[in-house]
């Protein structure tokens, strides 16, 4: 069998396994120590404790449950609806005012949160039923969410972005540095889609006179969200100005905000605590355990020559560089909707790094990019996590209501990655200015 034909039958297994429904650390643990035995024999096990524990014995893999653990004191907790309320107040006189609010408030929860998931679910819980109460379309409302939840993905602190620069292993400071400006532009351009379809479209189905909010008002809902705001800064400047490193950092923060919850919402019962680090525990154990799962299935990718195959095929086919670009970029959009982004880069990076790289592709910008695949791929059916979540917090609004209104925002991405091809600068200006060439 031939390197070619042994990644075909590698790929039809995988989707075989993981569509079966097995977890996605089960299955892809299982695909690989079954092609080590057939094809190198029961001793090759011998691998996969060391392969294991060296994968998760990473320095930079401790800033993964750290960073989870902040985003669950911010979302287990009231400080989440704070957030909502605070920024629905000063855009309540602008059309779609509310719509602005919801998705501006998905940006900022999900720099705190780094989780798409998340975000989705705690700003959809307070934010939909508002929405459709005030005479938003269902379509907009769950779309705008579903669409603002990925944003969790690209504005750090992100998980996902960690994951990709240990991966990769490109610096953590520089792709977050990276994520900032397309972050708030692709914010920017989410909010001007809403503006634009409340104040010109149908996104209303009553035009009822928004209820006008005092400065004093504005001013006491937003005061409470001011300690997220600098533990945000925090964050930011203490990775850029190398204080510390990413680990050491995500630490602090989490203390910071276990304080933060602690004396501000009296966060302190046994059932507070039990909701945040149950959540905690949950997610940091399945994304180290794809992590770990991932690191053997690349390793026996890697032992069959799969990987070097087709790296050389990419390499050898003789086109031109941003085709071989698109057809990685299809690829990944085609797969994110069947698989979760820290699974889908811990799989295809290692395969997809060493033909970006002849191709003179920059490691950083392309994490950007990649990022916004991913998060088109969040509102992609029919594996679309974000779209089952909207689902969930709204059932009475039907899956193809939410999918159709979350169409327009991935027409939206779609173009954005256009523009990041066409202006690279826009994600990498900042690393450049601030860590240098």
């Amino acid at each position: 069998m031939t390197e070619v034909q042994l990644g075909l039958l590698v790929l039809v297994v995988t989707t075989m396994v993981l569509f079966s429904g097995l977890p996605i650390a089960f299955g892809l643990t299982l695909v690989s120590v079954g092609f080590l035995i057939v094809f190198e024999g029961a001793q090759a096990l011998t691998v996969l404790p060391r392969t294991f524990m060296t994968e998760l014995s990473s320095f930079a893999i401790m800033s993964v449950p750290m960073f989870v653990l902040f985003g669950a004191f911010v979302g287990e907790t009231r400080a989440g609806g704070d957030l909502f309320e605070a920024i629905h107040r000063w855009m309540s006189r602008v059309p779609g005012g509310l719509v602005i609010a919801n998705i501006a408030a998905c940006g900022f929860f999900g720099a705190l949160a780094g989780s798409s998931a998340a975000t989705a679910a705690a700003i959809g819980k307070m934010g939909v039923p508002e929405m459709l109460r005030r005479g938003v379309k269902p379509s907009l409302a769950t779309g705008s969410i579903a669409a603002g939840g990925t944003l969790g993905i690209l504005i750090p602190p992100s998980v996902t972005m960690i994951i990709y620069a240990i991966v990769t292993e490109t610096s953590i400071g520089r792709i977050y540095l990276a994520g900032i400006i397309p972050g708030i532009l692709l914010t920017a351009l989410f909010a001007l889609y809403a503006y634009l379809v409340s104040r010109f479209g149908d996104g209303m189905t009553n035009k009822e006179e928004p209820r006008v909010y005092t400065l004093r008002e504005k001013v006491s809902a937003t005061v409470p969200t001011l300690p997220l705001v600098f533990i945000t800064a925090f964050i930011c400047v203490a990775l850029f100005a190398g204080w510390a490193t990413p680990s050491e950092i995500a630490a602090i923060s989490a203390l910071f905000a276990f304080f933060w919850v602690a004396l501000q919402y009296k966060a302190l019962s046994l059932k507070d605590m039990t909701a945040v680090f149950a959540a905690t525990m949950r997610e940091s154990c399945m994304i180290l355990m794809i992590i770990a799962a991932a690191s053997l299935f690349s390793y026996m990718l890697s032992l069959l020559y799969v990987t070097q195959t087709v790296g050389a095929m990419f390499v050898s086919v003789g086109a031109s560089p941003w085709l071989i670009f698109l057809g990685i970029c299809a690829f990944l959009i085609l797969a994110g909707c069947f698989l979760p982004p820290v699974a889908l880069i811990l799989m295809t990076m290692p395969i997809f790094q060493p033909v970006l790289e002849a191709n003179q592709f920059d490691m950083i910008w392309f994490g950007i990019v990649v990022t916004i695949i991913l998060e088109i791929a969040l509102i992609m059916p029919p594996a679309g996590l974000n779209l089952y979540i909207l689902r969930a917090v709204a059932p009475q609004v039907p899956l193809s209501v939410v999918l159709r209104g979350s169409i327009p925002f991935v027409f939206i991405m779609l173009g954005f990655i256009l523009w990041l091809c066409l202006w690279p600068g826009m994600a990498l200006w900042l690393p450049n200015l601030m860590m240098g060439q």
